[in-house]
């Protein structure tokens, strides 16, 4: 499955009133993997960024005036999120806003008005932060809190560095450690074993201690360590 991490930076928060965006972050996964391709774009809203909206995102006019126009990217990004599952925290947000952007330039270019939703499916991770967690805080930094992801780096709002802290809330959110696997792990065969539980009982039905062999014993200290570093806390497990 190839799902797209994506976010947005904006000059305000409605773009009904002429709002735009000024920059669009997206990584992409594929079977709960970050492949490492991205799509990153600064733009030029073709409008002022006020100041009050410059001190949440730190880009400024004279950042992007330079930068290219939504037009001029509108073809790229439609065809890199075509197909894919959109991952984003508060989706009608972001999708509102690149919507508004279609239909500008539909507008300008006399064409038929298109929504991003008739190409790709789209997940909100805020949406499912407030199911799994009814009545506690479920913004991106509070579920950072809550699962020990490490976003002391944010200090200001980005649209990669935001798709990045998603994508480590998003595989917490949708199952947590259980998804964790070692880098040369292969999922394809994980999911091909199956369990054979025979050898925990003889035939009287007395259990038999099952001894791990060295190379199990690795591989459970390796995955620790593995979920040690994506939770922030070394895990002290008992070795007897």
């Amino acid at each position: 499955m190839r799902q797209v991490i994506l976010d947005t930076e904006t000059t305000g928060l409605n773009p009904k009133k002429g709002d735009r965006i000024v920059e669009i972050g997206c990584l992409e996964m594929i079977d709960r993997r970050l492949t490492g391709r991205q799509l990153h774009y600064y733009l030029n809203p073709e409008r002022d960024i006020p100041g009050e909206v410059v001190a949440i995102h730190g880009i400024t006019n004279e950042q992007v005036k330079d930068a290219p126009i939504f037009a001029q990217i509108a073809d790229e990004l439609w065809q890199w999120l075509a197909g894919a599952e959109l991952v984003i925290h508060n989706a009608a947000f972001d999708m509102g806003f690149l919507n508004a952007e279609y239909q500008l330039l539909a507008k300008q270019q006399g064409k038929a008005v298109n929504e991003l939703e008739s190409v790709c499916e789209v997940l909100d991770t805020l949406k499912l932060a407030r199911e799994k967690h009814p009545g506690s805080r479920v913004s991106l930094d509070a579920l950072c809190k809550r699962y020990g992801i490490d976003n002391a780096h944010r200090t200001l709002h980005g649209a990669i560095l935001d798709s990045e802290i998603l994508s480590d809330v998003y595989l917490m959110l949708t199952g947590g450690q259980t998804d964790l696997l070692l880098d040369d792990a292969d999922p394809a065969s994980v999911e091909a074993d199956s369990l054979d539980l025979s050898a925990l009982a003889t035939a009287q039905g007395a259990l038999v201690k099952v001894v791990p062999t060295l190379e199990e014993l690795t591989a459970h200290q390796d995955m620790l360590k593995l979920v040690g570093k994506k939770s922030g806390t070394e895990i002290d497990w008992p070795k007897s």
